[in-house]
């Protein structure tokens, strides 16, 4: 249950550089998955049992992103 928030937070951080320049998107995509890995670790709690929760949550929240990224690209035609 615990894993819903990076995922939740991947998902958000994945639509929102479907507005950055392309050329920036990995640079920005990589800091703040980072960024919001080591807030989720936070906000559950984990960090109390071991800092090692982070292995999970950054690459989950930019596994997450990916998907986020890819969907909002491939529904966007659909928005217009």
């Amino acid at each position: 249950m615990q894993e819903l928030l990076p995922i939740a937070l991947g998902l958000i951080l994945g639509g929102v550089l479907g507005f950055v320049r392309p050329s920036l998107r990995p640079r920005v995509g990589a800091a703040l998955a980072i960024a919001l890995g080591v807030l989720a670790t936070v906000v559950t709690g984990e960090f109390k049992a071991s800092w090692a929760y982070l292995v999970i949550d950054i690459p989950l929240v930019a596994m997450a992103a990916i998907v986020g990224l890819m969907a909002g690209q491939r529904t966007a035609p659909f928005a217009r």
